[in-house]
């Protein structure tokens, strides 16, 4: 007999049967989990079933291999969230990404505070920009945490950590103002903010991070095949355009 017992932010929820739902959550110890909620689809449930909510779930099953029966507890719900069109598209696109890129059961400690904070961060902000650029943030850490890492801290070209303003959409290296000459138009411009050096970034600033990461996200996590998460991230990024325009 397997057990688990943690704080978990839901990240997705699908129906099993006529009264079930299997969902996966995010824990900080024991990673991404999956579980059998019996019930899951009665009304006493499904509110609390919401991706982004956290919750506290109980987990048991035979071995480890096999699909353990869940009971959850609801600590936070999020789901006013969902009556906000910009807010709903971002919860959307941070749970679908981490339940679908994430390997079960590896611990990701870093993942599950910097996915909490941005969740905090929808549900207080009074603008998308206060929370656009955690966003961001949490996608190039999600791109380290799987291996496919940015090394935005020195020019790819000359090894230097100065004047760096582009990115290269092949290396993912960061590339300086010298070394980009006569080649602007085919790199990324890199925002200071993803290298930490503004707190309070623009949404020009925070939408060009967002290319960044999304490149990234789907040439090395996605592969480009998951076209309804994609479609997910797009409506988002459309969504955060029409904010600044």
């Amino acid at each position: 007999m397997t057990s688990l017992s943690a704080e978990a932010i839901i990240c997705a929820v699908r129906t099993h049967g006529e009264h079930g739902a299997i969902l996966r959550a995010l824990t900080k110890e024991a990673g991404l989990v999956a579980g059998y909620v019996r019930g899951g689809r009665s009304r006493r449930l499904r509110p609390l079933l919401v991706p982004g909510n956290l919750v506290a779930l109980e987990l048991r099953g035979r071995t480890e291999e096999q699909l353990g029966g869940a009971t959850i507890e609801l600590l936070e719900s999020r789901a006013q969230l969902l009556a906000e069109p910009l807010a709903a598209a971002a919860l959307d696109w941070v749970t679908s990404l981490t339940a679908a890129t994430l390997p079960e059961s590896q611990p990701y400690p870093a993942l599950y505070s910097a996915l909490s904070a941005v969740l905090d961060a929808i549900g207080v902000a009074s603008s998308a920009r206060q929370w656009a650029a955690a966003l961001a943030r949490y996608e190039l850490l999600l791109l380290a945490e799987l291996g496919f890492g940015l090394n935005l801290e020195e020019c790819v070209v000359t090894g230097f950590s100065t004047d760096l303003a582009f990115v290269s959409p092949k290396s993912g290296g960061a590339v300086s103002v010298g070394a980009a000459a006569g080649y602007e138009e085919r790199l990324f411009r890199l925002p200071p903010f993803l290298r930490g050096q503004d707190a309070n970034p623009p949404m020009d600033d925070i939408l060009d991070g967002l290319i960044i990461t999304g490149h990234f996200l789907d040439r090395d996590v996605l592969d480009g095949r998951n076209r309804d998460l994609l479609t997910v991230r797009e409506r988002l990024t459309a969504r955060l355009g029409r904010a600044v325009a």
